[in-house]
């Protein structure tokens, strides 16, 4: 397996439409915006990015095909998602049918990891990534957003055909902890499974760049989830900038930073070349014990609940 870098890039804003960016965030990107994110991204050696094929229902994954193709194969490690809830109930193989759509966007013959992308049939779904680790058109497999008691349950059934769990991706930040709280974080590092944390900067509420004189955009998704709680987080944010200050660092870079520390691998949607430039910076950060405790003391007391409509409680 190629070596991972210390963050991945996520391109889930880079979809139009349904559980597309324009929609979810607030984003309309231009062709030019994605190549050149793409390129500062590749010149700083971060060049693991993940998509999934319900984002913008392929759009994502197609803007993504057309800068892939510009480089070595090698040189770049693809993550994406099968999507139990728009599988093609008339396949005889769904996953493998939606792994060939993904393949085909991408413009690749193999896929670095795949995903099942929510719980929604473990013993259905699960089996159907052996045949497509048999064939080696998917290198790893991962699950997204499952329970600690279903990533067990996955594993189980991978290692019956030899093989296993590689990655787990679930959404976790200083303001959502469950994947720690539930055992899912210590599971995942004994047993050699990376794991890849979504949501680290809760769409931008942890980025430093909102409060309540300066909200989220009008009309997103995102606004209805966190413009409400933007006040209660000013104590948290507040004690991030005087630590990022500290370092020349930005409030996002400690979000990420603090990641890194817990041992998981950030996914940082990128939509702006300065986000790729904090993404690349925030690797090289070191937090202390105490800031780390002080950091999560902060969140707790923040009492805020940011678990999104699609995911189920981890404890």
């Amino acid at each position: 397996m190629k070596k991972l870098p210390k963050i991945a890039l996520g391109t889930w804003s880079w979809g139009a439409g349904f559980a597309g960016g324009d929609t979810v965030f607030g984003n309309h990107l231009s062709d030019r915006q994605m190549a050149e994110v793409f390129s500062k991204a590749m010149d700083k050696g971060l060049n693991l990015w993940d998509t999934a094929a319900v984002y913008g229902m392929g759009s994502s994954e197609t803007a993504l095909g057309k800068l892939v193709r510009q480089y070595p194969r090698e040189e770049i490690i693809l993550s994406t998602k099968f999507t139990p809830q728009i599988a093609d109930k008339a396949s005889a193989e769904p996953v493998s049918a939606m792994l060939e759509a993904s393949l085909e966007r991408l413009g690749v013959k193999e896929i670095d990891i795949y995903w099942i992308h929510n719980p929604s049939d473990v013993e259905k779904w699960t089996p159907g990534l052996i045949p497509l680790l048999q064939s080696g058109r998917v290198k790893q497999v991962g699950v997204s957003n499952h329970s600690l008691e279903q990533i067990k349950r996955a594993n189980e059934i991978l290692k019956q055909a030899g093989f296993s769990v590689s990655a787990v991706q679930n959404h976790y930040s200083l303001l959502y902890r469950s994947s720690e709280d539930a055992g899912i974080l210590d599971y995942c590092h004994k047993n050699d499974i990376t794991f890849f944390a979504y949501m680290v900067l809760e769409q931008g509420a942890l980025s430093g760049r909102y409060n309540s004189q300066n909200p989220m955009p009008a009309g997103s998704g995102r606004a209805e989830t966190y413009n409400r709680v933007l006040p209660q987080l000013e104590n948290l944010t507040a004690a991030m900038k005087v630590m990022g200050d500290a370092r020349n660092a930005s409030v996002a870079q400690v979000a990420i930073a603090w990641a890194i520390a817990k041992g998981t691998l950030p996914i940082i949607g990128a939509t702006k070349v300065h986000h790729v430039q904090d993404a690349a910076g925030a690797a090289d950060i070191q937090l202390g014990a105490e800031e780390m405790a002080t950091l999560e003391r902060l969140a707790k007391e923040a009492g805020v609940d940011t678990r999104g409509a699609w995911e189920k409680s981890m404890i």
